[in-house]
């Protein structure tokens, strides 16, 4: 079958055409397949489609949907306002692919995904859940910030926090940090770095609740001080 796929603003500079059209031997391919296929016959252009999304049926599909002859494809480069939001608070179940997938680069040999759980028991004592509130615009901002000194300390390490807030359960994510770098070294070490500056800049609040009560938590390893110079090993 043939896939005709749209293309827009810098794209159709990129490949010389408004319509890219892909020949695959089955009937029904994945997008996640088809971003192989396009990545295997237009290498060059891998960096530029690795910030980009597909539409099928003027809709935006995730890698596992599977598109046939008949769906309008469109591949989407990033609107106007840039580049893929790497810092995010969220109400909602993190989906943790989608953070990883913020952090994925040609260039790189490394990526690690930080995922921190809701923990039952805690020195003999059974939580039940935990709830966080933020200072939204605030977290955001010192969220960035700490993309900012990675980029700084390990240049060209991409860095992607997803935190929620409200209730979450027993072995349910509140946090991922995923990281991604050249080398496992670099990668390893700014994952490291996030979580540990995340605990000490953002504003970012825990609340434990056992089965007899609960605790607002503050700062768990020693005096806290958001003013002190990050880490520096």
């Amino acid at each position: 079958m043939n896939l005709h796929i749209q293309l827009f603003a810098g794209l159709v500079d990129l490949f010389g055409t408004a319509t890219l059209t892909i020949s695959v031997d089955q009937d029904s391919i994945t997008i996640a397949q088809l971003k192989e296929r396009i990545l295997s016959d237009y290498p060059t252009a891998s960096e530029q489609l690795y910030t980009c999304f597909f539409a099928k049926n003027q809709a935006y599909a995730g890698d596992q949907e599977s598109v046939s002859a008949s769906d309008e494809l469109a591949l989407i480069p990033p609107v106007s306002g840039g580049q893929p939001v790497r810092y995010e608070i969220t109400d909602s179940t993190i989906d943790i692919a989608a953070v990883t997938a913020k952090v994925n680069h040609p260039n790189h040999g490394a990526s690690l995904a930080f995922i921190g759980t809701t923990r039952e028991m805690t020195f003999g004592q059974r939580t039940v859940l935990l709830e966080y509130e933020a200072y939204r615009p605030m977290a955001l901002k010192t969220m960035a910030a700490i993309g900012e000194e990675i980029d700084a300390k390990w240049p060209g390490t991409l860095c992607a926090i997803t935190h929620r807030l409200g209730q979450v359960a027993i072995a349910e994510a509140s946090v991922v940090i995923a990281v991604s770098s050249p080398h496992r070294a670099d990668c390893y070490e700014a994952s490291r770095y996030a979580i540990e500056r995340l605990k000490q800049i953002v504003p970012i609040w825990k609340k434990e609740i056992w089965e007899d009560g609960s605790e607002w938590k503050g700062s768990q390893t020693g005096p806290w001080n958001p003013l002190q110079a990050p880490l520096t090993d």
